[in-house]
């Protein structure tokens, strides 16, 4: 007699839909370089290099990748030892305090939700370069769709739609690093080669003062976000404790090197006293540094290739922000955190009803973005910005108190699939960095003889927000505050 196999079990028939374990490294790597490498690079790359000089970009960008990677490492350790699609939050939960947790995940899920609103707001504005007589709510409508399709067809869809929609910028950067270095070479004959003499002109290579380099550190450090959203695609790796690691370990030096070559090449072909670098905006395609450099290769159709690329950025930037969203919001109705209706699975592993919650208010933000004063935009924008540094310090805070308390229970440092390296330095550095730009983000508002609360407050809005949420969940479930190092649980989630 044939032994049935699990999946023939009466149970197994039954079970409960799980997430479906379908990423591959690739996905994951992708996922995470499709996160950092959008506008912050090809648009406002320049503004820091108007403001602070070439020299200072330069500094600015090494201080935050290492900042970045000390991040990173140590969001690799905890996703590794526990894969789970809510990751922040999990992590904040069970090792720092559940309120600091509950806040996180509800901040995390709006800002990202926020986001995909923005970059559907963007995709108007860039269609119209192509179209202009083409109403944009048509473009918004249309790319939504297209963003909940590939979202809820399955996480697999997700991935392959995000590893096709990085390959388009990493190739858009290279050929942009190779463009350069051609000028720069005298490969490619463009009248005059500058050498080193944008790096002499006026203040260079170092322009402004330390406050100045604080101020744009904030614009340089968004260019590095969303590389923490390997960690929310973990729970959906084939194999986290493998894969997790290896494409932490392989996307930073990539976002790095992309990065700060592209900055050197960016400082060495265009002064930084150039007014076109100050603009930044996404209809300001034709003077992206990316685009200037391209027309001096002799790219005459420069600024068509790059609103191309700078579509692919916002709805990767779009895809990625309804995913993340999404599984946020799943795993927290998973953890009781938000309604159960949100935990519900698809016979294909797919949190429908989160992407539908996720979706809905994506529709609402890109409602009041649309009709209501600018103000309210740029509050929306702000939410979302702040909110990531709020999960960065959350990362560096939860894995100074997982790797303190995993060694005091007795464990040993050699069964964890991936440590970190330089602890205690690395999460204390990156999050004393962090904390500084954070609060120093809108430092020029309190030197001025009258300050400009309304200013103040679109600024820091998430902050109060997440101290609320935070104070909010304490208070009603009478939590009895920071998790203690002796209550800590140590059992790994299956990655199975």
């Amino acid at each position: 007699m044939q032994t049935p196999s699990p999946s023939d079990t009466p149970s197994a028939a039954h079970a409960e839909p799980q997430l479906r374990r379908v990423l591959k490294t690739r996905h994951l790597t992708m996922i995470a370089i499709g996160g950092a490498i959008g506008t912050g690079l090809f648009l406002a790359s320049g503004a820091v290099i108007a403001q602070v000089g070439p020299g200072g970009a330069v500094l600015t960008y090494l201080l935050l990748g290492l900042m970045v990677y000390y991040i990173m490492t140590s969001l690799g350790e905890l996703a590794a030892f526990m894969p789970v699609a809510g990751s922040f939050a999990t992590y904040a939960s069970r090792y720092v305090d559940k309120g600091f947790g509950f806040a996180l995940g509800w901040n995390f899920w709006f800002s990202w939700a926020v986001v995909v609103a923005v970059d559907l707001v963007a995709s108007q504005l860039i269609m119209a370069y192509w179209f202009p007589d083409v109403p944009g709510i048509v473009w918004t409508v249309l790319f939504m769709f297209v963003m909940v399709g590939l979202n809820a067809i399955s996480a697999r869809s997700y991935g392959e739609a995000e590893y096709w929609f990085a390959l388009i910028k990493v190739v858009a950067v290279v050929c942009f690093l190779i463009a350069g270095v051609g000028v720069l070479a005298g490969i490619i004959h463009t009248g005059s080669t500058p050498g080193f003499s944008n790096w002499t002109t006026g203040d260079a290579p170092f322009a402004g003062n330390l406050f100045t380099m604080m101020g744009v550190a904030m614009i340089a450090a968004y260019s590095f976000q969303g590389t923490e959203l390997v960690a929310v695609a973990a729970g959906e790796s084939e194999n986290p404790r493998r894969n997790v690691p290896l494409a932490i370990r392989q996307v930073f030096w990539r976002i790095l090197l992309f990065y700060v070559l592209s900055i050197i090449v960016i400082a060495f072909l265009i002064p930084y006293t150039d007014p076109q670098l100050l603009r930044s905006d996404v209809t300001d395609v034709a003077v992206s540094p990316f685009t200037l450099v391209f027309q001096h290769a002799g790219l005459l159709s420069a600024a068509t290739v790059m609103n191309a690329v700078i579509l692919t950025s916002v709805l990767s930037a779009g895809n990625s922000g309804m995913y993340a969203a999404t599984r946020m919001l799943y795993n927290m109705a998973a953890e009781g955190l938000a309604p159960r209706v949100f935990g519900r699975l698809t016979r294909t592993g797919v949190p429908l009803y989160a992407l539908l919650g996720t979706t809905a208010v994506a529709s609402l933000c890109l409602l009041s973005s649309a009709y209501s004063p600018q103000a309210v935009y740029i509050w929306l924008l702000n939410l979302a910005g702040m909110t990531e540094f709020i999960v960065w310090l959350s990362i560096a805070v939860s894995h100074y108190r997982f790797r303190t308390g995993y060694v005091r229970h007795g464990h040993s440092l050699d069964a964890l699939p991936y440590k970190a390296a330089a602890f205690p330095f690395g999460p204390l550095f990156a999050f004393s960095l962090c904390l500084l730009i954070t609060l120093g983000q809108n430092y020029q508002a309190f030197l001025q003889d009258r300050i400009n609360w309304m200013d103040v407050a679109s600024t820091y809005l998430a902050i109060p927000l997440f101290l609320l949420l935070w104070a909010g969940y304490t208070v009603a479930n009478k939590s009895s505050g920071w998790i203690r190092y002796r209550d800590m649980q140590f059992k790994p989630i299956s990655a199975d």
